[in-house]
């Protein structure tokens, strides 16, 4: 994925508060690259980077600048025509040698293989059947969150509704849960800003593979990365790993914990006599998750926390839909039906033909943004908001 100047914050806020934890004796050298992903020796190396440069000695020196990897398209193009031609039929590991020992290809096999399979040329292997074992939790919360949803009737007498949760591999502690009528990218976002905003950034979150989460071009088949969803953008900005699961097996922790809640949860409900939607979450969050986690969660195997807080940056304008439009003759941006006009601003007499980016929160309002200016915010049904006018924020 390409690297921005926005992730570059996101690195530089998360590297100083895990090294502030470090340096304060808090965990050592494994456990801080660990949280970073990467090795002792590059939290080595950054580490004294930032004591002799401050924050520009972590600046990725590769922004700006192509591979030195890249295979060039004129050769990529000749490994094309060579296995379509000349060596069609061969393995990728054949087709790799040959490409070395008689066309000077100086460029590993993964590479070809990879480059293969992208066109079509060859067929990936199928996977061996492994054996299955239980997977040990992670030794720290924020190490690993699972999120599902799941459709039941939890409220006697009324239709059925998807009950999003979010909760710790390592301890199993529900962090986020509530009722809504159909599971989709607005409630992820919603739960996500509800356990970002209270607990700060994990390090890895484990889904299914619905549609709101990956991009699965074959029904049961492995997911595109390079196609994210509004999902996989926002954890991608945040550094947040994006896991899918391949089998219900896979989620067994989060499916026992909604056995749990379909047998305690509903009967709770109904004998408080909650019907609504509202009080359900209300009571959900004041009264049931606290007890819950009270009774089911587990202490994690290692003291100490996963989570990396990232003061200063605005998650919400990171936990939404964010879509590029042109601006119409009429200095309007139509979006999903919506008329957005765009009012007058001090930054030019108008906007037509301009490329902006519009941002759909899960509250289902919306904003127009030109470059880190807000141009305008907006209802859910699309009528301009007062006090939203020429709003100065970061661009997320």
């Amino acid at each position: 994925m390409r690297r921005t100047e926005a992730h570059q914050g996101v690195r530089m806020i998360k590297f100083a508060s895990i090294l502030s934890r470090y340096e304060a004796a808090e965990f050592g050298v494994l456990e801080a690259a660990e949280l970073l992903g990467v090795g002792e020796r590059t939290f080595r190396r950054w580490r004294q980077r930032y004591e002799d440069q401050g924050e520009v000695g972590l600046r990725d020196r590769r922004l700006g600048k192509a591979s030195g990897k890249r295979v060039p398209s004129d050769r990529s193009e000749e490994v094309e025509a060579l296995f379509r031609t000349r060596y069609k039929g061969f393995t990728a590991k054949h087709f790799h040698e040959h490409l070395v020992k008689d066309h000077n290809f100086g460029w590993g096999y993964t590479w070809t293989k990879t480059f293969l399979h992208s066109k079509g040329l060859l067929e990936k292997a199928k996977r061996r059947g492994a054996h299955r074992r239980k997977r040990e939790r992670r030794p720290l919360p924020g190490m690993m969150l699972h999120q599902d949803g799941s459709k039941h009737v939890w409220l006697a007498g009324q239709p059925a509704l998807d009950l999003i949760v979010t909760l710790d591999d390592a301890t199993s502690q529900i962090f986020s849960a509530f009722l809504i009528e159909e599971e989709g990218t607005a409630s992820t976002f919603r739960a996500l800003a509800e356990v970002f905003g209270a607990h700060g950034l994990p390090l890895s979150l484990y889904t299914d593979r619905g549609s709101h989460y990956f991009h699965t071009p074959a029904a049961g088949g492995e997911v595109d990365r390079s196609r994210p969803t509004q999902v996989g953008r926002a954890l991608a900005h945040l550094g947040v790993e994006h896991i899918a699961a391949y089998s219900p097996q896979a989620r067994g922790r989060s499916e026992r914990v909604f056995q749990t809640l379909q047998d305690r949860l509903v009967k709770d409900l109904a004998l408080k006599g909650i019907a609504t939607v509202e009080a359900a979450n209300l009571f959900l969050r004041e009264v049931y998750i606290p007890a819950h986690n009270a009774r089911f969660a587990v202490a994690a195997a290692q003291t100490g926390s996963a989570f990396v807080a990232i003061p200063g940056v605005d998650l919400g304008e990171i936990l939404c839909v964010q879509e590029e439009r042109q601006v119409g003759c009429d200095n309007c941006v139509s979006f999903n039906r919506l008329k957005l006009q765009i009012p007058e601003s001090p930054l030019r007499a108008h906007f037509v033909k301009a490329r902006v980016k519009v941002r759909q929160y899960p509250d289902g309002t919306h904003a127009i943004f030109h470059g880190p200016r807000c141009l305008g915010r907006y209802d859910e049904k699309g009528v301009l908001q007062e006090g939203g006018l020429q709003e100065e924020r970061k661009a997320a």
